[in-house]
């Protein structure tokens, strides 16, 4: 396994991290606590050495506590994150920062996020959404500053509203942030442009999730895909965008010359072929995913001829509007 330095933290990660929303059952219907362990722990043998959950993960962070407690002394880094208070994803704009941060309630969360994984401390303590209206305004980096000097968090990060990556780019240039967390990915690429040198510039470590799209990069979405009840991919996939996908994706497939098995491995090594990219965060809620997806952090990437064709799949679109 390949490490990056998390920006200026000091921290070297796997570049495959663990995305742990699936294990935890909330938004991912389906998930086998026995075979989310199994998972983790093998993640963990293979090298993986960063794991991404929050507080509105379901059982996500009791899980991940679990395995953690095998492995103490190891250098096995965990992410949690804070929900806004104000219940409001993504962050609208016009929004007071002591609405939706306010830090007795980012205090009480990390409190109960350390109760359920039963760590003394996170790694980084992110806000599980932003808007850079934020910066300078609300009580939210004293209390960041507190909880660090108190050693319950050693660094901060925010993960970005879905298909916005500059409206963190302002908190990236103020220097307050240590970790940013941004969908990037073969469909959204729209990071390139501002976020992803930013981060570079100021050292800020980028966290990429949703490399895959929600499993829409993996070839296996098609036209007549169904999901459990209850399972957000029912809201994510919604109207023909189970359809559009299929379509794209064959056309990737066509245009690269590979076998739609394939496509997952090239999406992934497209994001790290980013040198700004830190660590990549599929979800892998069962062991035959994680060996796969592992076997990509060989810090090869994608060559430049590869790029330049993904570079013309880009979709401009958004979860929260179904654009074609």
């Amino acid at each position: 396994m390949h490490h990056r330095p998390l920006g200026r933290t000091g921290l070297s990660v796997s570049e495959i991290g663990f995305g742990a929303w699936g294990i935890g059952s909330s938004g991912w219907i389906g998930a086998d606590e026995d075979e989310s362990v199994r998972a983790l722990r093998r993640a963990i043998e293979l090298g993986v050495n960063f794991i991404d959950t929050a507080r509105g993960y379901g059982e996500s962070e009791r899980i991940v506590g679990r395995v953690l407690r095998e492995h103490r002394g190891e250098p096995v880094y965990v992410a949690t994150k804070v929900p806004p208070k104000n219940g409001l994803w993504p962050a609208p704009g016009g929004i007071d920062p002591m609405a939706a941060f306010p830090g007795e309630h980012i205090r009480a969360s990390l409190e109960t996020s350390l109760r359920a994984s039963g760590l003394d401390a996170f790694d980084v303590l992110q806000f599980h959404v932003w808007s850079d209206d934020w910066v300078g305004r609300g009580d939210w980096l004293e209390t960041i500053q507190a909880l660090k000097q108190e050693g319950k968090i050693r660094f901060f990060g925010i993960s970005n509203n879905d298909h916005e990556p500059d409206n963190a780019v302002e908190l990236v240039r103020s220097g307050l942030v240590d970790t940013v967390q941004v969908i990037y990915n073969v469909f959204d690429q729209a990071p390139e442009e501002k976020l992803l040198p930013a981060c570079a510039e100021h050292g800020v470590g980028v966290i990429v999730r949703v490399a895959l799209d929600e499993g829409g990069l993996t070839g296996r979405i098609t036209e007549d895909s169904t999901f459990p009840e209850g399972d957000f991919r029912n809201r994510y996939f919604a109207g023909d965008r189970r359809a559009q996908v299929q379509r794209r994706v064959d056309a990737l497939v066509a245009d690269l010359g590979i076998q739609p098995e394939e496509l997952a491995e090239t999406a992934l090594r497209f994001t790290l072929s980013s040198p700004a990219v830190s660590t990549v965060i599929p979800g892998m809620r069962t062991v035959r995913n994680v060996e796969r997806n592992a076997a990509v952090g060989d810090g090869r990437g994608l060559p430049e001829q590869r790029r330049a064709i993904l570079a013309r799949h880009r979709w401009e679109r958004n979860f929260y509007h179904a654009n074609p």
